[in-house]
């Protein structure tokens, strides 16, 4: 379309614009309905979920009993169910080329299974299984090679082939909750222990890199599968805190908002945000530059949220609580779902463009940030304002009445570390 661009010509061009970007932002609000379904059948709490890397449709999860379900998310429905240990299912993955998966749990046993059911009357069994010494915390699978990696009591490498660990890598005497495999340098591999400390090895040259000590314990770290040397670390101390591995000394951004211990965290694929769950029955997903989540979702139902994962579609979330759902979300909650027509994309990238431009106005602003929170959430996020307040008020007496230079200002992303060890 031809435009003739005198500013004479569109006199009231910003106060038009204005209001289209005020509509565009209360109509969002207006159609952010995020949740889409439950998968329900587990018969414990949802303990860990796996993506499948060539399907989109299916999803692996591993509950508290030992049960291993595969679903069907198109479907919505369970197409297969195994009793895979005796106790919890620890930690769950897939292998890279999506035809197994491999489960630990608290039996001491890795167990590596198909990805296809069972033909008519074949028995339900592993394809291998390995008796380990210790009790298994977590596993993940290299990204390119047939190797594999478990934590417990130490960080061990298997090949697939052998019964016995290619390598043991540990620092320090302590479990180790989580490891994962970096998607992009594929030999490298983060491991968070309860001794509160983040180590990262190098399988190369089979011995650990550096670690850093915070504050407070990690849950669990994801590594950000666009930037090579970026992770997300969830927190017991309610942040989660985005590193830089070549600079460990303090965190890229804090991200604050959770008012419990962070459970989970993991990445969209585009990664340029993720998602995470507490233990304070909510999931909140974080750009990646910004401190505060742009979205929470809850249910009234909804526990405990042990696990979290995104699809390689970047469109929906997917949830395991204590209380033996699975739920569906949508990564953008307005967003319509299905077919869109060539005008109606073109209205949402025209409504996109504007609330952008109009992003710091404060009415705009004040009703895109609006969530309804649950009552005992909102009043933890008050009382936790009214003591971050009296600390830092605090601090400024204290810095008031004592000599000068004696009490030096300390960042808020330093302020949770305690050591860097190379």
């Amino acid at each position: 379309v031809p435009r003739n661009y005198d500013p004479a010509l569109h006199p009231f061009e910003v106060p038009r614009e204005y209001t289209r970007a005020l509509n565009a932002t209360k109509l969002e609000r207006v159609f952010a309905k995020p949740f889409l379904s439950s998968l329900d059948g587990h018969r414990d709490g949802v303990n860990c979920m796996a993506k499948h890397p060539k399907s989109l449709s299916t999803v692996l999860s591993g509950a508290c009993d030992g049960e291993v379900k595969i679903w069907n998310l198109t479907k919505r429905q369970c197409i297969r169910t195994i009793q895979a240990h005796e106790g919890f299912v620890r930690g769950m993955c897939a292998r890279f080329c999506g035809t197994s998966f491999f489960t630990v749990g608290d039996d001491k046993t890795v167990k590596q299974w198909k990805m296809e059911s069972p033909e008519y009357g074949e028995e339900e069994e592993p394809i291998h299984t390995i008796l380990g010494k210790t009790v298994y915390t977590g596993i993940d699978h290299h990204w390119k090679e047939a190797v594999f990696a478990t934590c417990g009591h130490q960080v061990d490498i298997w090949d697939e082939q052998r019964t016995s660990p290619m390598c043991s890598l540990t620092w320090g005497f302590d479990s180790i909750s989580s490891v994962k495999f970096n998607p992009i340098e594929t030999y490298l591999l983060g491991s968070c222990a309860s001794d509160r400390n983040i180590v990262l090895y190098d399988m190369r040259k089979s011995t650990p890199l550096k670690k850093v000590i915070l504050n407070m314990r990690t849950n669990t770290l994801c590594w950000n599968p666009m930037e090579a040397f970026v992770f997300t670390a969830a927190n017991e101390d309610y942040n989660l805190y985005t590193f830089d591995m070549r600079y460990l000394e303090s965190p890229v951004t804090v991200h604050m908002d959770h008012v419990s211990a962070v459970l989970d965290v993991d990445y969209s694929p585009t990664g340029k945000e993720f998602v995470s769950a507490s233990f304070d029955k909510s999931v909140r997903i974080f750009p990646v530059d910004k401190g505060h989540s742009r979205e929470v979702y809850h249910t009234k139902r909804m526990q405990h949220v042990i696990t979290v994962k995104w699809t390689s579609d970047n469109k929906y979330i997917l949830c395991g609580s204590d209380e033996m759902n699975i739920r569906l979300w949508k990564a953008n909650a307005s967003e319509k779902l299905g077919v869109l027509a060539p005008r109606e994309k073109a209205a949402m990238n025209y409504n996109q463009k504007l609330k952008e431009k109009f992003q710091y106005h404060p009415q705009i602003r004040r009703i895109a940030q609006h969530r309804h929170l649950p009552k005992s959430i909102f009043c933890q996020i008050k009382e936790q304002r009214i003591m971050r307040e009296a600390r830092r008020r605090k601090e400024l007496n204290r810095r008031k009445h004592s000599k000068p230079g004696s009490m030096p200002f300390v960042s808020e992303r330093k302020k949770h570390i305690v050591a860097v060890v190379k």
